[in-house]
């Protein structure tokens, strides 16, 4: 199957090893700082904006934007839903990936993601909780002054202590998240999700902070049971955006350029 690859911004100079996943699904260039700051400290870093609508045309498009920008295989550095993006293409394309990175990764078992709201929720007032909700209620489409206002609350609910708010541009496209979180979803309540990532053979790394909203033993326990090349690295006062976070963020990099070394 041949799927267009549009969007790639590249950081640094070839040879493009490394790329860079983004959350959501749908929010693309949240990663940029990510992105940016590791191409200027050497690396060939590829930012790929997924724009499929299923997890399947997600999973083929990556694959073709990695093929037509880089030079493989890659290590893979994903990013909240784009750390289950990047397990997916591992375990479908296994010559394609090195190492996978994941940071911030969502829970593997439904049950674990039920402890995800109510610590969102204490780290916001009443009045915040009940206008973050209204915004992801609405109907139609989202204008950038409540986007941006929606992103700093998120961000507040999900940090330990941000050093300021994030230059990234993001792009975040409701109809991709609207079409393909419930089919995520639905992967991780069936145990499918758990069934792909065993097939990974490739080293995997996850890097998770200790007030991350998603739980750490959600992550570390599945992984660390079935996966052969495991390690968890949890980071000290640090939430779900490490590069971000005032205490943990030179820890973070120190941790990622460690693992990278591996792969030179």
């Amino acid at each position: 199957m041949t799927v267009p690859a549009p969007d790639v911004v590249q950081y640094g100079s070839p040879p493009f090893r490394v790329a860079v996943i983004h959350g959501g699904p749908g929010g693309a260039g949240e990663v940029a700082p990510l992105a940016r700051e590791l191409g200027a400290r050497g690396y060939g870093v590829l930012e790929p904006m997924q724009t499929g609508r299923s997890i399947t045309a997600q999973v083929d498009e990556l694959k073709c934007q990695l093929e037509s920008n880089g030079s493989g295989p890659f290590v893979l550095i994903g990013w909240s839903w784009g750390t289950w993006l990047s397990c997916l293409l591992a375990a479908a394309h296994p010559s394609l990936v090195s190492r996978l990175i994941l940071v911030g990764c969502a829970p593997f078992h439904a049950r674990d993601a039920t402890r995800i709201a109510p610590v969102r929720r204490s780290r916001l007032t009443d009045s915040e909780n009940v206008e973050l909700s209204a915004f992801f209620a609405a109907d139609g489409t989202w204008n950038e002054r409540a986007f941006k206002r929606a992103m700093q609350l998120s961000d507040k609910a999900d940090a330990y202590e941000l050093l300021g708010d994030s230059d990234a541009v993001i792009k975040f496209d409701r109809a991709i998240f609207e079409a393909v979180w419930p089919e995520a979803a639905e992967l991780r309540k069936s145990g499918e999700l758990l069934s792909v990532v065993e097939k990974i053979r490739c080293p995997v790394h996850a890097i998770h902070g200790d007030s991350d909203p998603h739980p750490a033993d959600g992550v570390s326990d599945p992984l660390g049971k079935m996966l052969t090349d495991f390690e968890f690295v949890l980071l000290d006062r640090c939430g779900h955006k490490p590069w971000l976070e005032r205490y943990a963020r030179d820890a973070f990099y120190g941790t990622l350029e460690r693992i990278l070394y591996l792969d030179e």
